[in-house]
């Protein structure tokens, strides 16, 4: 349980406080970008591949009894997280390394899921975390999934923070029609999006990842089977 703890934190540090600070910066003026780009590559594969050869070998140890109701609420929270990243995957955003770099320049930088949430891939991610912790709920699923859950709210602020440095104006422009928080925009009247804005191939690609990791990835991949009537 050690290892996966250290497994797990090594990758929050790698992410939060190397690529998500000025130490980026500092590193990449030393030994120029390609190489910055390499060492942090290998260095997340190799603390993401611990993370998960310790998660896969770590004790049972239950925290408390998952009930029927948490492992069903799962589902539905899973449904939105896929259908988040491949929105995210398909939409260009100026906040994000998936999904294109669109330019906070262009009028129409904030459009679909972006009026929603400006960070689909990590809002996804925070759903994917919770759903599998509250569905789990021992000291292994707390220390892998908490450790995307813990990126994955860290990295907004994180990454808003870079983009209002580079270009303050464009910024303030998109962070008016946008929000971190999903739907408040929305719901504070700054902006208003239609599910085809959206994007129905998206929505449709996100339900198809869904069912098809309910269906056969997760039995194939981890060797348990979901099945949401059970």
């Amino acid at each position: 349980m050690i290892s996966l703890f250290l497994a797990s934190l090594l990758f929050v540090v790698i992410h939060a406080l190397i690529s998500g600070t000025s130490l980026r910066g500092k590193l990449v003026a030393r030994m120029g970008e390609k190489v910055y780009s390499s060492l942090f590559s290998f260095l997340s594969a190799l603390s993401l591949a611990w993370m998960i050869i310790t998660f896969s070998e770590a004790p049972h140890m239950e925290l408390w009894a998952p009930m029927t109701a948490l492992k069903h609420l799962a589902m539905p929270l899973m449904l939105i997280a896929c259908v988040l990243v491949v929105l995210a995957f398909t939409t260009p955003n100026p906040t994000s390394v998936v999904g294109g770099g669109k330019s906070l320049r262009e009028e129409d930088a904030a459009k679909g899921i972006i009026k929603i949430t400006r960070h689909p891939f990590l809002v996804g991610v925070t759903i994917w975390s919770v759903a599998h912790m509250l569905a789990n709920g021992d000291l292994a699923s707390m220390l892998f999934f908490g450790g995307f859950l813990v990126l994955s709210l860290i990295g907004p602020p994180q990454i808003d923070a870079k983009r209002e440095a580079k270009n303050a104006e464009s910024w303030a422009r998109f962070a008016r029609q946008t929000s971190w928080l999903p739907f408040a925009a929305i719901i504070e009247g700054r902006t208003k999006v239609t599910l085809g804005e959206i994007g129905w191939a998206g929505i449709i690609g996100g339900v198809a990842l869904y069912l098809a990791i309910l269906l056969f990835f997760h039995t194939w991949a981890f060797g348990v089977t979901v099945h949401p009537f059970r």
